[in-house]
């Protein structure tokens, strides 16, 4: 029986776009600790935003969500469709005040993935991006007892392998 439960204990949640939702979901009139994360710089108004929070710590940043929940680990996500007009934000509960490393994608098609092609990519503290991406610390963001707000400019392919806010 113990090693049933110690196998059923070491078995990864499933990744699914769901993973984090529940835990990263803002309640009415929010009182926080929370993270709402202004989005600016859209290309286009299609598809959804996904935005979410990982440990600020290299190599759980952009790690595997289903690794990261499983080892009892910080992940956040909060997905939105993309507003017709005005500011896009999006309202992601945290676990408690400190440091997170948040990452924000533009999915204009609309599904869960990621297209090098077609997609944007964002960051906390809006770091220059080149080939690769950034370190947790770059993409840091500190949230505080209440109401953390933070703004993140979507970056775009920008030639054969870079990313870049577009030029307006």
């Amino acid at each position: 029986m113990i090693v049933a439960l110690l196998a059923l204990a070491a078995t990864p949640i499933a990744s699914t776009p769901a993973l984090g939702t529940a835990a990263a979901q803002c309640r009415p009139h929010e009182t926080g600790p929370a993270i709402v994360v202004i989005v600016e710089g859209l290309k286009d108004r299609a598809g959804n935003l996904r935005a979410e929070v990982y440990p600020a710590v290299e190599g759980e940043f952009l790690a595997d969500d289903n690794v990261l929940v499983a080892q009892g680990k910080t992940f956040r996500r909060a997905v939105i469709t993309v507003p017709a007009s005005g500011p896009a934000r999006l309202c992601l509960r945290v676990p408690g005040e400190g440091a997170y490393a948040l990452s924000v994608v533009h999915a204009r098609s609309g599904g869960h993935g990621f297209s090098l092609l077609h997609d944007g990519i964002g960051f906390a503290g809006n770091p220059r991006l080149g080939h690769s991406k950034p370190s947790a610390e770059a993409a840091r963001v500190v949230a505080h007892a209440g109401i953390t707000p933070t703004t993140v400019v979507m970056n775009y392919r920008s030639g054969l392998f870079s990313f870049a806010p577009l030029k307006r």
